[in-house]
């Protein structure tokens, strides 16, 4: 199968504008307890002076730097959630989570690597969806491809909106969370996102049998 038809694959369009939402959304949820000059782990006593917790320790007595990495993070997920710059996020993304994904392999953060992992495929993932415009990077021209009118849509656009101010809004005004509530309204933002688009499918696959009723 060619790229130009994965390129017009439905689900395949709807599982990018989607990977965009869940990293993006990661990220802006991550961001803020950095730029508020929080802690994102606390250490025990018992901890060894080689530990995961020290180093984040360490970034966080930073300051300026523990700071800056949450601006860059609110940045990239931000970018993402727009859909319309997600190629500029995603190059931002995979930059910032390569960096911590080696952190917790060298770190031996437990199970925590196979979800940085993870995140790091989709970040991947996202860049090889947008390589047609990528590959001036190797000295190749770029080269077209269409999607479809439903993945331009700036319906996207707005659930994007709509979940960067929920999830910006709730991590600054609440140091504590509830990661149910979070992830629960974030999904039904997105599935009335999805619930739009399918209407508007449906409705526009019916015009044509309407017109000529």
């Amino acid at each position: 199968m060619t790229r130009q038809a994965l390129k017009h694959s439905l689900l395949l369009q709807l599982g990018i504008i989607y990977t965009r939402y869940l990293v993006g959304g990661a990220f802006v949820f991550a961001s803020l307890i950095k730029i508020k000059g929080h802690r994102f782990t606390q250490i025990s006593d018992t901890a060894e002076a080689h530990s995961v917790g020290h180093f984040f320790d360490m970034m966080y007595q930073s300051g300026l730097y523990w700071q800056f990495i949450g601006w860059a993070q609110l940045l990239a997920g931000l970018l993402l959630l727009t859909q319309r710059f997600a190629l500029l996020g995603a190059l931002a993304y995979v930059s910032i989570m390569a960096n911590i994904f080696v952190i917790t392999v060298s770190y031996d953060f437990r199970g925590t690597p196979i979800i940085t992992g993870l995140m790091l495929l989709a970040g991947l993932l996202l860049l090889a969806w947008d390589w047609n415009r990528l590959r001036v990077v190797v000295n190749q021209p770029a080269v077209p491809e269409t999607t479809s009118p439903l993945f331009e849509s700036r319906l996207w656009e707005a659930v994007g909106a709509g979940l960067f101010v929920f999830t910006a809004g709730y991590r600054a005004f609440t140091d504590g969370y509830n990661m149910l509530l979070w992830l629960g309204v974030c999904g039904l933002v997105g599935a009335v996102g999805l619930l739009v688009a399918w209407r508007r499918r449906y409705f526009a696959a019916r015009q044509p049998q309407m017109s000529a009723g």
